[in-house]
């Protein structure tokens, strides 16, 4: 009852602090000019990636190597399959056309990537180093597309009169906490009530914890969704999946190196890019994320949670 309890709260404090940034951070990009798609993909997924990193570089201290590793690969199909497809149900998504060109074959180089370095079975130092350097490429090339471009749809001047830079960036700042405490409280409950069942440290990595660990951007997501920010929801989803791999299997492994379960790189590693790799036929056709693309990603995403237990 104590953890179901803790779990409803996260869930609420997830909500709040979602709301929170996905607000601020729009009328920041607003402010300066930036492109929502470059706020998504950096500002907003940086924070919604905070409790993978948290829960990641936790589990790898207390020798829970399953749990760190799955975490991240699970949150990443969590992201295109649940988060994408739920978004798309709440409101159609207009993808970039230059979202095809560049970003998403980055997602699947990272992806990629990571199924080549655990190939030997675990990530050390060298590993998270060369992965860490390639996210600095990263938001590099951010940094070079931050302005929106001419003929990109502006934020209205609605979100640049209620403004205050000063004001918005310290909500930001209180949105990722939120959402950080939000996870951590949901993801504590959640591991008491599947070990409970007597389910493997593996497959709570993959399901229960990324899922639990994806839930700030499915609020992000939802919310920017839900307001009419498309390329915002877009962006952190991408975007997170970027600094998923990048930053927190660039960042742990340095810190300790961490062991790779062989059926991570059988099963779900190839599953996650083939989830990647799907994104370009879905958002190929029509530059749009439309309610039956939504249902066949839940549909695809459901499949493999089912899988896992079966």
């Amino acid at each position: 009852m104590i953890a179901a309890f803790f779990f409803l709260l996260g869930l609420a404090i997830l909500y709040v602090g979602a709301e929170t940034m996905v607000n601020s951070s729009s009328r920041l990009a607003a402010s300066y000019g930036i492109r929502p798609l470059v706020i998504g993909m950096t500002v907003v997924a940086f924070g919604t990636s905070m409790p993978e990193m948290m829960v990641s570089l936790l589990a790898s201290f207390r020798g829970s190597a399953d749990i760190a590793a799955g975490n991240i690969v699970g949150s990443n199909i969590a992201n295109i399959g649940l988060i994408l497809g739920f978004t798309a149900l709440i409101a159609p998504l207009l993808v970039p056309r230059s979202l095809l060109k560049r970003e998403v074959p980055f997602m699947i180089g990272a992806s990629l990537l990571l199924l080549l370095l655990g190939r030997d079975g675990y990530l050390g130092f060298a590993d998270g180093a060369l992965s860490f350097a390639l996210l600095l490429v990263f938001l590099g090339y951010c940094l070079r597309t931050a302005r929106r471009q001419d003929g990109e749809a502006n934020l209205g001047s609605a979100m640049l009169a209620s403004c205050s830079r000063p004001r918005d960036s310290l909500l930001v700042l209180v949105g990722i906490v939120g959402l950080g405490i939000g996870a951590e409280m949901m993801v504590r409950s959640a591991v008491i009530l599947a070990r409970a069942f007597g389910i493997s440290e593996l497959v709570i990595g993959i399901s229960v914890v990324a899922i639990g660990t994806s839930l700030p951007e499915l609020a992000a997501s939802g919310v920017s969704a839900w307001k009419g920010h498309a390329e915002l929801s877009i962006g952190n989803v991408l975007g997170s999946n970027i600094f998923n791999i990048l930053f927190v299997l660039g960042i742990c492994p340095m810190i300790r190196p961490l062991a790779i379960d062989p059926s991570l790189l059988r099963v779900q590693m190839p599953v996650m890019l083939l989830f990647s790799v799907g994104l370009i036929p879905l958002l190929g056709h029509r530059y749009k994320i439309c309610r039956w693309k939504g249902l066949l990603l839940l549909g695809g995403y459901l499949a493999f949670i089912a899988g896992l237990f079966l």
